[in-house]
């Protein structure tokens, strides 16, 4: 139903710049949702996307929308901006948001609007630039409500409709000391129920999980998703609450790391390449190909090396491909299992001999059955017992072999904390192929008596 809708929304929105419609197309984007717009954004050309973005009344909804464009889009449309204008914009803007869109913005161009911003502003904005961006620091809110544990809940209440009016997720209290440390943490619901006159340390629950700034945004992430929580606290060395990682940035975190490892594991690079240009997108993907083209070149060198073999047995090439196949696949599904236990954390690095030990087994099983299937098939075809045994052999040896690599390289890379994504892909399949042609002219050279 969402695609539908979009897809409607983004002809009618062509249409319309077609037909130089602007009063009907500025209605148009003035109703139309952010998030939607985006969509819309994606399938235009640049001109047509300053022009959408023109037409925008809403100052918040300006800002929202640089939220859900890629960086290149973004700084196309922004650098035709004024200063003032782009300053107005961000003022209306989460602290956490700004301090991302400022990031991706030239160096001098970021100096200039942090300077024409009020300083309160920048000040916060600057303390969340120095954590890196994939970390809590880098993507905790600023802005959150903390009330001193003496306080009553009569107190609180009335703090929150005269002080904490602005707060973007005010479904947690969190209760201080006069330190600024975290004691506790309190839900609205709890904070309603009981009786005016309690203080906020008789409900509060005292077991607050948190983080420091420095821990990596997939572990936040794993620890919202682990224990079904709308934010988590952010807090320094010695407990003093500075910010809180919202349940809106950790969807986020999911789309940009699942986003990530799919790209990876395609040998695409790590960010969007639809929206780049020709010269960017081949940039992106030509070290990754390097590898596969490699790879073939290897592949090649060792088909050579039994030329003797081919040249007496031409049937054996017939074969190579369902076998590089075969082997390739089963590597491929091996390493995707494990990258995705390691981000989701159910598999723990740990665990590495038994994960391993595990998909081998599994490829081993499934080497014997289509060995023997595909086995059948060479015998049926040209009736030699040692071509089909080793056709069966080869295909055994390969997703044996594929398993054992798709599961141990990215347990191994994750193990020395290197992204086990960038070990799928053109590195597993390319081995494998180089395997699988190895091992498949060994066994038939040996079993044909070559």
């Amino acid at each position: 139903m969402l695609s539908e809708k979009n897809k409607i929304l983004v002809e009618s929105i062509k249409r319309l710049i077609r037909r130089g419609a602007t009063s009907h197309l500025r209605k148009i984007v003035n109703k139309t949702h952010v998030g939607d717009l985006s969509v819309v954004f994606r399938s235009l050309s640049l001109n047509n996307q300053k022009q959408l973005f023109n037409m925008i009344d809403d100052i918040e909804s300006k800002g929202l929308l640089f939220c859900e464009l890629d960086k290149d889009t973004f700084l196309e449309i922004v650098e035709d901006i004024q200063l003032d204008s782009l300053v107005a914009i961000l003022k209306e803007m989460q602290t956490d948001d700004v301090a991302d869109l400022i990031a991706k913005l030239p160096e001098e161009r970021a100096k200039a609007v942090l300077e024409k911003m009020e300083k309160e502003d920048s000040e916060e904005v600057e303390d969340l630039l120095r954590y890196d961006d994939d970390t809590a620091g880098g993507i905790m809110v600023p802005e959150f409500i903390a009330l001193n544990q003496e306080m009553t809940a009569k107190q609180a209440i009335e703090s929150l409709q005269t002080e904490h009016q602005d707060v973007e997720m005010p479904f947690y209290l969190y209760a201080t000391d006069e330190y600024g440390c975290l004691m506790g943490v309190i839900s609205l619901r709890q904070l309603v129920v009981v009786a005016p006159q309690t203080p906020l340390k008789e409900f509060m629950a005292k077991e607050v999980i948190s983080v420091l700034p420095s821990v990596d945004q997939e572990e936040v992430a794993r620890i919202v998703a682990r224990y079904d929580i709308l934010a988590v606290p952010v807090v320094d060395e010695n407990r003093h609450l500075i910010g809180i990682v919202t349940v809106d940035d950790v969807i986020d975190i999911f789309r940009q790391e699942a986003t990530e490892d799919i790209l990876k594991m395609a040998g695409a690079g790590e960010e969007f390449i639809e929206t780049k240009s020709v010269i960017r997108s081949t940039k992106t993907r030509l070290p990754w190909l390097f590898v596969s083209c490699i790879g073939g070149i290897l592949a090649s060198l060792i088909i050579g090396s039994f030329q003797g073999s081919l040249a007496k047995f031409t049937y054996l090439a017939a074969f190579i491909p369902v076998i590089a196949g075969m082997g390739g696949n089963i590597g491929t599904q091996s390493s995707t299992i494990v990258v995705r236990g390691l981000a989701t954390g159910r598999l723990n690095i740990r665990d590495i001999w038994p994960v391993v030990l595990k998909e081998l087994t599994v490829g081993l099983i499934l080497g014997i059955v289509y060995g023997t299937m595909i086995g059948l098939v060479a015998q049926f075809q040209y009736s030699r017992v040692a071509l089909a045994i080793s056709v069966c052999s080869a295909v055994v040896s390969s997703m044996t072999i594929a398993a054992l690599v798709g599961s141990l390289v990215p347990m191994v890379f994750a193990r020395i904390n290197i992204d086990p994504a960038v070990a799928t892909g053109p590195f597993v399949t390319t081995s494998i192929d180089i395997i699988s042609v190895f091992f498949y002219f060994q066994i038939a050279t040996i079993l044909l008596g070559v």
